[in-house]
């Protein structure tokens, strides 16, 4: 009986989109001609309150259906994510690191990486390990989506970079792409960050583990993965990108968060 429901919300959230853009491309065309008329940033697409509500409704259920639909969890982040946002902000504005990232707006892609540079690394520096990552896990940083739903330039580039972050967090805290990893990393982002689409997440993900990766979660990686969270710098005011030669190691400590209680492996990527 489920399953039919979220078919037709699924199928309705992909109209919506439609129309939104739809409406965008004329509203642009015809009120100006040159990227100047919204003063927000390139992709910029706005949407009512209505249209944030429905748009985070169905891609919520979408999410809900398949987890690794990245595309549909980046809607769900941005259409309710604005008070998290802000605070998340402040809290860069508040730190010299975080403010120099909110300044000169650094992105994470391969065009932005000296991979010659970071294959050169010693084992256990943060840049290789970071690598390592990348290659075990069979993901690319050009992966993550350009936001497009946050009404704001500012907090917009905020979601950008929580996003483009997001693989380097599974770094630092050793956690593979599997579900079990996901769940960890989305329990200790929705302590740091607030943000709805991390703690809905953290809530349901677990739906989806068999019993003995939930006792794994419930009695030793979901603890750690929540207190670690509060209790860590913010990691979004983290220039990563002058980190890659320390070692993941220091870079935890001065973070305050400690190694994970379990080691967990890539393999098999999809198994819950």
């Amino acid at each position: 009986m489920l399953q039919p429901v979220l078919g037709r919300l699924n199928r309705l959230h992909y109209i919506l989109i439609s129309k939104v853009c739809v409406h965008q491309v004329h509203s642009s065309s015809s009120v100006c001609a040159d990227s100047r008329c919204d003063g927000l940033y390139p992709g910029h697409i706005h949407t009512t309150p209505f249209q944030k509500a429905m748009l985070a409704v169905g891609s919520g259920v979408a999410a809900l259906q398949d987890p690794y639909r990245h595309d549909m969890v980046a809607v769900l982040g941005e259409t309710t994510g604005h008070l998290a946002l802000m605070n998340i902000r402040d809290k860069m504005r508040n730190d010299p690191e975080g403010y120099t990232i909110l300044t000169e707006r650094p992105r994470i892609r391969l065009s932005t990486l000296d991979l010659k540079e970071m294959t050169s690394l010693p084992d256990g520096s943060f840049g290789r390990e970071y690598l390592r990552f990348l290659e075990e896990n069979r993901v690319t940083p050009d992966s993550r989506a350009d936001v497009k739903f946050v009404d704001d330039e500012e907090l917009a580039y905020v979601m950008q970079r929580y996003r483009e972050v997001h693989d380097l967090l599974h770094t630092l805290l050793g956690m593979p792409t599997n579900m079990l990893g996901e769940v960890a990393v989305k329990w200790f982002e929705a302590a740091q960050t607030g943000l709805p689409m991390c703690v809905l997440g953290a809530v349901l993900g677990p739906l989806r583990l068999n019993a003995r990766r939930l006792q794994s979660l419930f009695t030793s990686l979901g603890p750690w993965a929540l207190q670690n969270g509060h209790r860590s710098r913010c990691v979004l005011s983290i220039f990563f990108e002058r980190r890659w030669a320390q070692s993941i190691e220091d870079l935890r400590k001065e973070l305050n968060i400690e190694p994970p209680p379990v080691i967990l492996t890539a393999a098999n990527r999809r198994n819950i």
